[in-house]
């Protein structure tokens, strides 16, 4: 192991584990990460891509302050304080695969009638594609709104079966996580993508805890993976609450 490493490994989800649903991560849990870190070494990843990963978790340069940072499940990946690799869904689907998919999401999302509509609904990023019924631009109250109604209605749940079905042949993965979105990537290349570069590092145990952890959800493949001790949690209060059971048990000496 290189020096200074920990022989523990904490993987984080950051939306909804460390911090709430969009918002930024507070005083507290900075200033109890950063205690942690003297215990155990940290990595971040979360299906956002970076700009929005460091918007929530503070500002500034955030893929220094963390051992391990991977946005868009590590498909972008830094390693002790630099950029390390950067997968594409653009070479790996084909610009012909990417827009028979787009254009037929588009058709599905202009005939979609919900309460309320604002704009960005898909979002192209280096390791994914981010489709969001309501629009990324709505408001957090909006946001919130639009969870209560998606988890009467349904509205994403549908949605991905839809493309599911007619996408089969494309071997696409479809992950919803957070309030108003959905994921969609290669098989593979959910959370369990950033395990590919902390697997062979030398440690004892790798914890990961999230709260979309139920199948279906954008925790739910790191979660299981035998190569982790999963931790499934409801929000960031729930987060430090486990984390201080685990020190005081003496689980990270």
């Amino acid at each position: 192991m290189n020096q200074g490493k920990k022989e523990v490994l904490c993987l984080f989800d950051v939306d909804g584990t460390v911090t709430l649903p969009r918002q930024v991560i507070t005083n507290e849990m900075k200033e109890f990460l950063c205690h942690l870190k003297t215990k155990v070494d940290i990595g971040m990843v979360g299906g956002s891509d970076y700009s929005k990963a460091q918007e929530q978790l503070g500002g500034g340069e955030v893929y220094k302050q963390y051992n391990y940072l991977f946005p868009e499940n590590g498909l972008v990946s830094y390693k002790h304080g630099a950029h390390h690799s950067t997968q594409s869904i653009k070479s790996f689907l084909g610009e012909e695969k990417i827009q028979k998919f787009i254009n037929f999401s588009l058709k599905y999302l202009s005939e979609l009638t919900i309460p309320v509509k604002r704009g960005t609904f898909i979002e192209f990023r280096s390791g994914l594609i981010n489709i969001s019924p309501i629009g990324r631009n709505c408001s957090q109250e909006e946001r919130d709104e639009f969870e209560k109604y998606d988890k009467v209605h349904n509205i994403r749940r549908d949605f991905v079966e839809v493309l599911r079905k007619q996408f089969a042949h494309y071997n696409l993965k479809f992950s919803i996580g957070g309030q108003i979105s959905f994921d969609v990537f290669p098989i593979g290349w959910d959370k369990t993508y950033c395990l590919k570069h902390v697997e062979n590092e030398g440690y004892k145990e790798i914890h990961f805890f999230g709260d979309k952890t139920f199948e279906g959800g954008n925790d739910y493949e790191i979660f299981m993976d035998k190569r982790t001790i999963g931790h499934s949690v409801k929000n960031p209060s729930e987060t430090i609450q486990i984390l201080e059971e685990l020190v005081n048990n003496g689980n990270f000496s």
